[in-house]
């Protein structure tokens, strides 16, 4: 007798709805992993957002300042432009790379082993009528011209947004916003965070005579409490007479600027400080250009110059003066004393941190610069031409 009964198909149908069964739960274990990575990225945004509306990010010109800034020549299609064309990174790798490798890729002597040596100054203590002039690191510099004190990029608590980057090299934070002195003059070169400190200028603002900066730095600093008739906002070639006989010229330089997610909407310089001493030049950040055979035209004999030299790459050779680069500007300027900035406090750039120093000593010797190689915190009496400083990067090493 046949068996009539249909096959039965219940064990597909029972195949077939476990594998929905399963396809259902991957499914929404994938929808949950998406939904929670969507919402950690929307958490990092608002953090990032939040976190930049800290007042040390500064504000971006407007009003009266930018209606002002307009009419530079050195403003073109919504922001400042350097003379010649230039690109900021000359390397074909990603933002992204070059931040890994800045974070996480190791350079021999990146960072001193030991503490830097340096001396400690009261400028207190200096006397009134001495024509003096002190290195505090980096880029900052306290000058006593002809009676009057004068402050340059006083980055003395944080050359970054958060603290654990950027950090002083052992040794090279010996000069706190207290240590300053009531100053006459504060000159500002560009609002980068290694040359413009928030707390720094939070300290100084009620101690703070007049402020000379580039077109549009103003806004940062009246932000943050300066009195807006004690800003002086300066184009390139721009002078003032800071007193009877000391006069200061905004100068090209070749750099850019910027404390947040945009670029060159302030304006970036050098300067040039003449006095009873001489014609003292400061280059500010820049990368090699005409600028310095044209300064040299216009100002003639330089007595000193105080030229950036550190921080430097290949991929930004066109905003930092890489080593070779530097010779060929002190070899166009021909200044009577030479002295290098804006190194031996920070790794900002991925070289040994003496070879800055080490290498424009060994120019110096070759081409007969009259260099002057002061450690932090030691005297440089701009009077005196015999001056002798030790080679104290070596010993460091």
């Amino acid at each position: 007798m046949k068996d009539r009964r249909k096959p039965s198909t219940g064990g597909l149908r029972r195949i077939k709805t476990t594998g929905e069964l399963m396809n259902g739960k991957t499914k929404k274990i994938i929808k949950k992993m998406a939904l929670g990575i969507i919402g950690l990225v929307l958490l990092l945004v608002l953090t990032v957002f939040l976190f930049m509306q800290h007042p040390m990010f500064g504000k971006q010109p407007e009003g009266k300042r930018l209606e002002r800034i307009k009419q530079s020549a050195n403003y073109k299609d919504g922001t400042f432009q350097n003379q010649s064309p230039t690109r900021m990174l000359l390397s074909d790798k990603s933002k992204i790379r070059l931040l890994w490798e800045f974070l996480f890729i190791r350079v021999k002597d990146l960072k001193p082993a030991e503490k830097l040596p340096a001396i400690k100054t009261d400028l207190n203590k200096l006397i009134p009528g001495e024509d003096v002039l002190i290195w505090m690191g980096h880029s900052a510099l306290y000058m006593q011209i002809n009676g009057k004190r004068i402050l340059v990029d006083p980055v003395l608590v944080s050359a970054s947004p958060v603290s654990f980057v950027n950090k002083a090299f052992p040794g090279t934070d010996i000069y706190q916003p207290d240590d300053i002195p009531e100053i006459d003059y504060l000159v500002i070169t560009h609002d980068h965070w290694d040359h413009l400190d928030y707390k720094t200028m939070r300290n100084l603002r009620n101690r703070t005579g007049k402020v000379i900066c580039p077109l549009g730095v103003g806004a940062h600093l009246e932000y943050w409490g300066f009195d807006p008739a004690a800003i002086i906002e300066l184009d390139w070639n721009d002078h003032i007479q800071l007193d009877g006989d000391i006069k200061l010229t905004a100068l090209p330089a070749r750099h850019f600027s910027g404390r947040g997610l945009s670029s060159n909407h302030t304006l970036w310089a050098g300067y040039m400080l003449q006095s009873p001493l001489g014609n003292i030049y400061l280059s500010g950040d820049t990368g090699y250009d005409t600028h310095f055979r044209k300064i040299k035209e216009q100002f003639g004999t330089i007595d000193f110059a105080l030229i950036e030299n550190g921080q430097y790459n290949e991929d930004w050779k066109y905003i930092h003066l890489i080593p070779e680069d530097l010779v060929k500007a002190v070899g166009e300027l021909q200044p009577v004393r030479l002295m290098t900035v804006h190194n031996s406090k920070y790794a900002l750039g991925r070289h040994a941190w003496h070879e800055p120093m080490q290498k424009i000593a060994e120019a110096s010797a070759a081409h007969s610069f009259n260099l002057i190689t002061p450690m932090i915190g030691e005297p440089v009496m701009l009077k005196d031409s015999t001056q002798k400083f030790s080679a104290w990067w070596k010993k460091a090493q």
